[in-house]
């Protein structure tokens, strides 16, 4: 029923179950809400957890230094690529170097891989993978996780894989029985255990 434009059916908000409106003037009744439920995040607690989530961040980083640009004397650091299409003189630690064909680069570089289309010479230490374009000249001290050399790459220096590095630096650490017994005083051949033969 209708008496002067007011409705006698309840509105919507007036309906049981339906949240009341406030009138102006009235106090605000005090909100109900769920406490947010804490989201399960795996905290990482090892450095090789650290490590990869540095190198997750570093991912998108990229330094380049362009054909007609000399950077000399600096240390890069925290840089995900450095592509290299000019000169550079510097100390590199970082995930990825890659040297254009017209790039040069000298210095000392510990890196996960490294792309040589170009010119490097220095300490090249490339824990992953190394690989020499069939343009690229590497010179220095290269140590590698693995290698390709394309033809008409070139490497010369003191070139090693990281395994025979590793295989020489224990062999070398661990001294023949001779040795042995004369850092620590004693006569080799009377040390070893007499061996019975038989007949």
């Amino acid at each position: 029923m209708q008496l002067f434009g007011k409705h006698n059916n309840p509105q919507p908000s007036q309906r049981p179950g339906a949240p009341a409106m406030r009138r102006p003037g009235e106090p605000a009744a005090p909100a109900t809400m769920a406490p947010p439920r804490p989201e399960a995040t795996p905290t990482p607690s090892t450095a090789e957890a650290k490590a990869a989530g540095k190198a997750e961040a570093l991912q998108g980083s990229k330094l380049i230094v362009g054909p007609d640009i000399k950077l000399k004397g600096a240390e890069i650091s925290d840089c995900g690529t450095l592509v290299v299409e000019g000169r550079v003189e510097a100390v590199l630690d970082s995930l990825a170097i890659q040297i254009a064909e017209q790039g040069a680069f000298s210095g000392r570089v510990v890196i996960d891989v490294a792309e040589i289309h170009g010119h490097f010479e220095g300490d090249l230490l490339a824990r992953k993978k190394l690989v020499v374009h069939s343009t690229g000249q590497v010179s220095g001290k290269i140590r590698y996780g693995k290698i390709v050399i394309e033809e008409g790459g070139e490497v010369s220096g003191d070139v090693r894989s990281l395994a025979s590095e590793q295989a020489a630096t224990s062999v070398s650490a661990a001294p023949d029985d001779a040795k042995r017994a004369e850092l620590i005083g004693i006569d080799a051949a009377a040390s070893r255990p007499r061996q019975a033969f038989q007949k």
